[in-house]
């Protein structure tokens, strides 16, 4: 495994983002591991995500100018802390959210920060793609915007969990809206680094177990 992958997985679970037991999904599937930003708590945590993101916007997308959209209320902090990391590299980027509800007062309208202009790129930050669910309600609330395109989207974790078919969650969203998405790692990272030490040994059960079941033949 490779070095800067066993140190995300290292993080995930030393800032408690990362936890094994009984969890629900927003699918609602039934998951034997759980995976949310929103547990990370501290400065330096949430600096340290961003760096991580920020290492695979720069390693896939370059230095191409985008504007970073995180979807409320996780994905806020990381669009923030993501383009904070990547100004830190050089590459300064714009960035946005959106409300839960539309406010008809003030400035009104449904997004908070940088609204992208006709014909600009957007980059989904997202903590994790399960059943895709998530995605296509950001799509939905980004289809207000007239002619900006999305070009990529990123996430913590690919579970490699089927979507509506046979295929990868990520997968059939990346082939339903033509974009690409990146995970910093993928569910069989985490097993490979839990097989590391013999205590892990139900937990890498479980999720094999489940995977069984739920994962994606591509």
């Amino acid at each position: 495994m490779e070095a800067y992958k066993r140190e995300f997985i290292q993080f995930l679970e030393g800032a408690g983002v990362l936890k094994f037991g009984d969890f629900t999904a927003k699918s609602g599937r039934k998951i034997p591991y759980f995976i949310n930003a929103g547990d990370i708590k501290t400065g330096d945590q949430i600096a340290k995500l961003g760096q991580f993101y920020a290492k695979s916007y720069l390693e896939k997308v370059g230095n191409k100018k985008t504007v970073l959209y995180g979807p409320a209320y996780k994905g806020i902090s990381i669009a923030v802390s993501s383009s904070i990391a990547l100004a830190g590299n050089g590459l300064d980027v714009p960035f946005f959210f959106n409300r839960k509800e539309a406010k008809d007062h003030g400035e009104g309208g449904v997004f908070v920060g940088y609204v992208p202009k006709e014909g600009e790129e957007v980059v989904i930050v997202e903590d994790v793609i399960t059943a895709g669910t998530a995605i296509r309600e950001s799509m939905e609330i980004l289809s207000s915007l007239q002619n900006v395109k999305v070009a990529a989207v990123f996430v913590m974790v690919d579970r490699k969990e089927k979507g509506k078919g046979e295929k990868s969650a990520m997968a059939e969203v990346g082939e339903e809206f033509g974009f690409p998405v990146y995970s910093v790692v993928d569910v069989y990272d985490i097993i490979e680094y839990l097989e590391e030490d013999e205590k892990n040994a139900e937990n890498v059960a479980r999720i094999k177990n489940y995977l069984a079941v739920t994962g994606a033949k591509a």
